[in-house]
């Protein structure tokens, strides 16, 4: 059986959290820049109607299953992705291990302010920690360049690009060659929780996979997006099925 599930095109790796962090540390020896992304039931939804932005998916070194929608769907399927793996719980993972390796963190995303005071709360969970650069998500596309030569400068290794999805991944495929860095990875509103703007669901929530719930409730304006997750439910259903096998 495959390493991979093809989800409606998308083809997502069967890791669970601490498997796809040692992947991740592990990039971090080789000689070249890798792309993580980490797609929900919504970001797969619109690679499905959209070629461009599927075919930058699955040019990832890395894509895992952020949502429990995505972990359903692959048992609908028959192929079966062991848990949800979000892009939150694996950035967790690896600064908890880079506080003591000594890789370099450079934090890239979110609105003015938010980058520094998720800085902040991780050297005061860390002491070690190197974060060595931050930048907001707000800019012009002629400022592109300067933000390549910033992460260049300050010589990361590793980049949380908080952009949102599909900027986010788009940023990182069109870029990922100008920069040094080993690791670029696509983890949309984390910034928020590190920073302790956003609250996360408590564990209860996410272990039941109901966390969208807990988001909904907190934000009901988040309705209309939601209606997704039944609509992606109902494409995996009916139309799945054609890509297996293509993994």
């Amino acid at each position: 059986m495959s390493d991979k599930v093809n989800i409606l095109g998308v083809k997502v790796d069967k890791v669970g959290i601490d498997e796809a962090t040692e992947k991740i540390i592990k990039m971090l020896d080789e000689n070249r820049v890798h792309s993580v992304f980490t797609p929900n039931s919504e970001i797969i939804l619109q690679a499905y109607k959209d070629q461009e932005f599927c075919n930058i998916l699955n040019s990832a070194d890395l894509l895992t299953a952020d949502g429990i929608g995505v972990v359903y769907a692959s048992r609908i399927l028959n192929d079966p992705i062991s848990q949800r793996c979000a892009g939150y719980d694996i950035a967790c993972k690896l600064v908890d291990k880079i506080s003591e390796t000594g890789h370099r963190l450079y934090l890239f995303g979110g609105k003015p302010g938010v980058a520094e005071q998720a800085k902040k709360n991780f050297e005061k969970k860390y002491p070690f920690i190197q974060v060595v650069g931050t930048r907001d998500g707000y800019f012009k596309p002629e400022e592109t360049q300067d933000i390549i030569n910033d992460i260049n400068f300050v010589d990361a290794d590793i980049v949380f690009v908080c952009l949102g999805a599909p900027k986010q991944e788009k940023w990182i495929y069109d870029n990922k060659d100008k920069l040094n860095a080993r690791v670029l990875m696509g983890i949309g509103g984390s910034l928020d929780v590190f920073a302790g703007i956003v609250e996360r669901a408590p564990d209860i929530f996410c272990k039941m996979g109901l966390e969208w719930l807990y988001r909904l409730i907190k934000e009901p304006w988040r309705f209309k997006r939601m209606l997704a997750l039944p609509k992606f439910g109902l494409t995996v259903l009916f139309k799945g099925r054609k890509f297996k096998g293509d993994a």
